[in-house]
């Protein structure tokens, strides 16, 4: 670790082997605490470079649960978190829509971090099941279409890094690469970052993990999701190429709304927003997650353009599809608890 210390102390950037290797380390019994402090600061200072991402996603996915390539063509729409805008769980009611229009979903998500409500809560609270082992998530992902992989039950070892960056408070890379570390293989991800000045080093980093079609957002009001308040900011990877696009409700066919109209609450109340989506109630909540939803559908590779992703959340939320889903994830949650009775 000295040798990466010294080198990110000098202001140079560490290879994407080097890092790979630097971040094993950081796993290991050996290094102190203080070593792991000093490593995230020195990145943080430095400026962290998409090779030195790549090279940490891969080392902490080398340390996760190990999942096979059991369905094709999955998809994530994880977000960084950390924009302070309080909220709904947009992502996670998202992930039900995307879903409900075809496309499997691995959703990786935790507890509160940075928000009042985390996707585990959330869940948590409607009934899911938010331990399976491997070979349940993948039954899930099989039969449903859609799975939850709760972060701290799917990255055992990584107890002591989190340790060390929850005693720094203060933002880390750790902050921001939680949605490129689902340890499934994924074809597709919809990513939602709160910093809009690492956009594009996210969309190449995106590319660099080998994904078929990924978007990557900063909305309005610097939100880690789209927002109906004004622009937002995408970068869009698509088999090897990567532009950049400004896309405002309007030119998708959606009512603007303040971000203040999607303001959430604890688990019980974001449940109820969520399940109010998914029921059909129109309003600011529906129409934000249809925006999210249609650019998830889109990144998944199921449409051709934002507009019809838009479409076809409409679809899968009027038809009760993505409300299947949920009660289907509950459902069979349920009986992979009863079975694990002895």
């Amino acid at each position: 670790m000295r040798e990466y210390l010294q080198k990110l102390s000098e202001n140079k950037s560490l290879s994407q082997v080097e890092m790979k290797d630097a971040v094993r380390k950081l796993f290991s019994e050996e290094v102190t605490d203080s070593e792991i402090a000093a490593f995230l600061i020195g990145l943080k200072t430095k400026g962290e470079t998409v090779e030195e991402i790549v090279g940490l996603v891969q080392a902490v996915r080398e340390k996760s649960l190990t999942f096979s390539k059991k369905v094709a063509n999955v998809m994530d729409n994880c977000g960084t978190g950390g924009d302070g805008s309080k909220s709904f769980n947009v992502s996670t009611t998202s992930a039900f829509v995307i879903a409900g229009a075809g496309i499997p979903v691995a959703k990786h998500g935790n507890r509160s971090i940075s928000s009042k409500t985390g996707s585990a809560d959330v869940l948590e609270y409607l009934g899911i099941n938010l331990t399976l082992s491997p070979e349940e998530a993948e039954e899930c992902l099989d039969e449903v279409g859609i799975s939850f992989l709760f972060a701290p039950h799917v990255h055992p070892k990584i107890k002591n890094i989190m340790k060390v960056r929850r005693e720094l408070k203060i933002p880390t890379i750790f902050n921001l690469i939680g949605p490129l570390t689902n340890p499934m293989e994924l074809d597709y991800q919809l990513l939602g970052i709160y910093r809009r000045d690492l956009l594009p080093t996210f969309g190449e980093v995106l590319h660099n993990l080998g994904r078929k079609r990924a978007v990557v957002i900063n909305g309005a009001g610097f939100m880690d999701e789209a927002s109906l308040q004004g622009e937002n900011h995408l970068i869009i990877v698509d088999n090897g190429s990567i532009s950049e696009q400004i896309l405002t409700p309007e030119n998708v066919g959606l009512s603007s709304y303040p971000n203040e109209a999607i303001i959430g609450g604890d688990a019980m109340r974001n449940g109820e927003i969520l399940l109010s989506v998914l029921n059909g109630e129109k309003g600011a909540c529906r129409d934000t997650v249809l925006f999210n939803a249609g650019i998830g559908i889109y990144a998944g590779g199921k449409a051709d353009s934002i507009v019809e992703g838009i479409a076809k959340a409409k679809e899968s939320i009027d038809s009760g599809s993505a409300k299947q889903k949920l009660e289907s994830l509950i459902t069979i949650g349920e009986k992979f608890k009863k079975e694990g009775v002895v």
